[in-house]
């Protein structure tokens, strides 16, 4: 089993016993939704679609469809247009360096001491962090940038007619695309929550529903949309009082 299907198996216990409850309440997902999605990209990472004939150019079902689907997702879901342009624009920055740091570092197989594989996630994973910011956002570019990475070698493999095929989203790019979104994403919530700690509260308008961004109050690890119920009975006047008053005035 590869070690992109192990973190998966990893992260859909910690999502299925809650643990990951405030980071996915950030992103606006569901243990529901959550969920879905990890059984969905480790069922199709089995299966891979032909592109050309003859199966020398394929796309990987949970290596690339999949995480593609959850990150546009997640992008057209988000709240501002600020923030999915953010998202999009560090997608584009996460994808450039990984391919710089490709074609400049040369790894010889069995000649590495830490695989390929996590050194380009990990690598992935901080340059969506620092580019994306969010939660949000910092998950979607480290997944669309090692993405976008194995398209462009599909297209540089088109327009240069290099010999062999393309593998979009397979031969390890689940592993990487994986391992780059979780460091993204984590960093995220472990520099996010402790700045929020020192400031005594989550800043405004960081991984906020729109609704709350202006709001008085901190926004709990529930549900985001029930805390917006809730600032609505906040503020809302009870019709009998408000007939009570008008009585005493009159």
């Amino acid at each position: 089993m590869s070690s992109g299907l192990i973190l998966l198996l990893v992260t859909a216990a910690l999502v299925y016993f809650g643990v990951a409850q405030r980071v996915l309440d950030r992103m606006r997902l569901t243990d529901r939704q959550a969920l879905l999605f990890i059984a969905l990209i480790i069922l199709g990472s089995f299966f891979d679609i032909p592109l050309t004939r003859g199966g020398a150019v394929t796309i990987n079902i949970g290596g690339a469809i999949i995480p593609m689907a959850l990150a546009v997702w997640l992008i057209a879901t988000a709240d501002t247009g600020r923030e999915k342009l953010r998202a999009v624009a560090a997608s584009a920055a996460t994808g450039a360096v990984l391919y710089g740091a490709i074609k400049v570092l040369q790894f010889e197989e069995m000649h590495t001491v830490i695989d390929p594989i996590y050194i380009f996630g990990i690598v992935g994973g901080l340059v969506a962090y620092v580019m994306g910011r969010s939660r949000r956002s910092a998950f979607i570019a480290g997944i669309f940038g090692v993405v976008l990475v194995d398209v462009a070698h599909l297209v540089e493999v088109a327009v240069l007619r290099i010999p062999g095929g393309a593998a979009i989203g397979g031969a390890g790019a689940l592993d990487t695309t994986v391992l780059s979104g979780l460091v993204a994403v984590s960093l995220a919530e472990i520099i996010g929550e402790t700045r929020e700690r020192i400031q005594g509260g989550p800043e405004q308008g960081e991984d906020r529903p729109e609704g709350l961004k202006n709001a008085d109050f901190t926004v709990p690890a529930g549900n985001p949309d029930e805390a917006a119920e809730d600032a609505g009975e906040m503020h809302e006047v009870p019709s009998g009082d408000g007939e009570k008053g008008q009585d005493q005035n009159g």
